[in-house]
């Protein structure tokens, strides 16, 4: 439980220091009051005044905010350094820079870690890296290092070959039949046999084992391509995997805070490495939600100033007020449903 609120506490804590300091630096850069930068919500644990503004951290450590002078028209005492004042195209940068700071952030954890540890790269043989304690590989005794050599009695040379012959075991059964495996472990051959499980999301059998990897060590410019290379291809990944939560309009796999936080201690738990992997990710996912144009979010903010742009006059305080209350709405319905999933699959395993 310890280890499961320290890393949440890591998680949401950078993340959010990222996504507000990108507000927070553009906005002083655009030349706009900025009253108070805080990170969390709720009553101040710490707050320190430096010139004019206040820096705070606050009790609940879910989120953040500037206080920017002028955000609202009628409540402009800032002058020509309220955030209304400014130009468009100066609102838009201090609008988009939070989430493009979330971007960017994975770069630089990405970076980091192929430095300090290597690039781990999936080895072609069939090979485990890592047999997950609780799943059927691990109680039937497998173990991380052993090779497959047959799977049925037909004999595997590839990783690609061995998770092939294993979905053949699988049938229009709920439970598919057990599955022998041949394999070596110290040059001495062994057998062992279990029964897959069938995994909801695709419906492929799996036994609870990883691949192994075979990690190299490239110079400090391959590193950073390569950084930008992953980044890019996890947000791909995941615009694809949002377009078909939304083609589907299922969010079964949606996770709220609850869900992160546990998440987030599972995999502190195999190491600091991989939390910071976890935490680029959550930090991708972060910057394209926020992107999102509904209102309450950036995007939504973004969306009005193109509107503002295009019309050559704000959006009236009327419907901006209601803009903000669907989108408030919106995003507690959504927040409701991510924590009711979080309930099912922490307390009764769905």
């Amino acid at each position: 439980m310890v280890l499961t609120i320290a890393a949440a506490i890591f998680v949401f804590g950078l993340l959010v220091l990222v996504h507000e300091l990108g507000h927070f630096v553009t906005a002083k850069l655009t030349g706009m009051r900025v009253d108070e930068f805080a990170i969390g919500f709720g009553p101040k644990i710490v707050s320190q005044q430096y010139g004019e503004t206040a820096y705070s951290i606050r009790a609940i450590p879910l989120g953040g905010f500037n206080d920017i002078a002028g955000m609202d028209p009628e409540d402009n005492d800032a002058g020509e350094r309220g955030y209304c004042r400014k130009s468009i195209p100066r609102r838009m940068i201090v609008i988009l820079a939070g989430s493009a700071m979330n971007l960017i952030l994975p770069v630089f954890i990405f970076f980091g870690v192929f430095v300090a540890t290597g690039v781990g790269e999936p080895n072609p043989d069939p090979v485990f890296g890592q047999v997950l304690s609780g799943h059927p590989a691990a109680e039937a005794g497998l173990q991380s290092g052993d090779r497959v050599i047959a799977v049925n009695g037909t004999p595997v040379t590839t990783w690609k070959e061995f998770t092939t012959a294993l979905q053949q075991n699988v049938s229009e059964e709920e439970t598919p039949a057990p599955v022998t495996l041949d394999f070596t472990r110290d040059g001495e051959q062994m057998t062992a046999t279990m029964t897959p499980t069938i995994e909801k999301t695709n419906g492929r059998a799996v036994i609870g084992v990883m691949s192994d990897t075979i990690t190299t060590y490239p110079g400090v410019i391959d590193c950073a391509v390569l950084a930008v290379q992953k980044t890019v291809g996890i947000i791909g990944m995941m615009l694809y995997e949002l377009y078909q939560i939304i083609l589907k309009l299922s969010g079964a796999d949606l996770a709220g805070p609850i869900g992160v936080a546990q998440m987030a201690g599972q995999v502190a738990e195999m190491g600091f490495v991989p939390l910071l992997n976890f935490t680029a990710f959550l930090s991708l996912n972060l910057g394209i939600i926020n992107l999102f144009p509904i209102p309450a979010l950036d995007g939504g903010h973004f969306a009005s100033l193109c509107i503002e742009g295009v019309k050559g006059s704000p959006l009236s305080p009327k419907t901006m007020y209601y803009a903000q209350r669907v989108g408030i709405a919106l995003l507690l319905l959504l927040m409701i449903f991510a924590t009711k999933n979080d309930i099912m699959r922490v307390f009764f395993g769905g």
